[in-house]
């Protein structure tokens, strides 16, 4: 199943697995990669020695690509920049933020650089700083959010650049994969439903909160100051929302959420972690391998691709 994407990433299916915070850790982007698929680990807010052997782990069972996604407001961002290079990553994805300080770097080092985008004036940004592909985000997503939706983004971004577009947000079956390539998309991102897979090394109520999770089970906090979220609804979300609704400065509702990511993926607390999931999330019934995840989305969506140029064609 080739696409551009594929060839730049030397993988054999066009599914990239998100790079989540304290979910995408070595054992997770090896078992995705080992698959076929890219897996990525997830800086998050870690120090550049944490991720530099999670790196190294990740390379002890797998000698398959993997990336490594940066969060540019990381206050050791520009040292795990340095980690990227150091340690021969095969591609960077980055958010909250403009990577175009570490392009240069990561050029020299044969980095593939994949921002993440929420419009499509970043996406022609980033193309313009160097990029290799970009990831078209909707607000489907699970953790944080811009304000388009991945159906009315991803064809906008596609247009709009000459490089390789990733869709992302609302997708998690063969179906998505099909039809984020009907709209311009070359491969698809995905992270709630590999919040469940076996591999993932994340506390069981969480993966239990997910595979009980409906439609309507997904909030979005923080629109007032800018900085959305999207998570399932519990205790801590529903205090949140009556804070933010009362117009409680940015510095009180940041207390709330304090270390609430940790608490649910580590610790297991659904009450009052912070559980980010997509609005996909009802679409997620069970715990299943990253192989089985793979597989399902990329020939699902593969066969219904195929099927469609037939009934079209006739």
């Amino acid at each position: 199943m080739k696409t551009r994407v594929t060839e730049l990433l030397g993988i054999e299916y066009p599914v990239i697995q998100g790079g989540m915070a304290w979910v995408a850790e070595y054992h997770l982007a090896a078992a995705v990669s080992e698959a076929g698929g890219f897996g990525i680990i997830g800086a998050g807010g870690a120090g550049a020695d944490f991720v530099r052997d999670q790196i190294r782990r990740c390379r002890e069972l797998t000698d398959k690509p993997f990336g490594l996604n940066i969060m540019l407001m990381n206050p050791e961002a520009d040292e795990i920049a340095r980690v990227a290079v150091e340690e021969g990553v095969k591609a960077v994805t980055t958010g909250a933020g403009n990577p175009g300080k570490y392009v240069a770097m990561w050029k020299d080092a044969g980095i593939r650089i994949i921002p993440v985008v929420a419009s499509v004036a970043m996406a022609r940004m980033m193309e313009r700083a160097g990029a290799d592909a970009v990831v078209a985000e909707g607000m489907e997503s699970g953790g944080h959010i811009g304000q388009t939706t991945t159906f009315a983004l991803v064809p906008q971004v596609a247009d709009a650049v000459g490089i390789p577009v990733i869709a992302a947000g609302g997708i998690a079956d063969g179906r998505g994969l099909a039809a984020a390539f009907m709209l311009g998309a070359e491969a698809v991102q995905m992270g709630t439903r590999f919040v469940t897979a076996k591999e993932a090394v994340v506390h069981p109520n969480y993966k239990a909160k997910i595979i009980a999770a409906r439609d309507i089970d997904s909030e979005v906090t923080g629109m007032s100051h800018g900085h959305p979220v999207r998570q399932l609804r519990n205790v801590m979300t529903r205090e949140y929302l009556k804070l933010e609704k009362a117009g409680a400065p940015f510095e009180e509702l940041e207390q709330l959420t304090l270390g609430a990511l940790r608490k649910a993926v580590v610790e297991g607390d659904t009450v009052n972690g912070t559980l980010m999931a997509g609005q996909i999330a009802g679409l997620v019934k069970r715990e299943e391998s990253c192989g089985e995840i793979i597989r399902d989305v990329a020939e699902g969506g593969m066969k219904l691709l195929r099927e469609a140029g037939m009934a079209f064609c006739n």
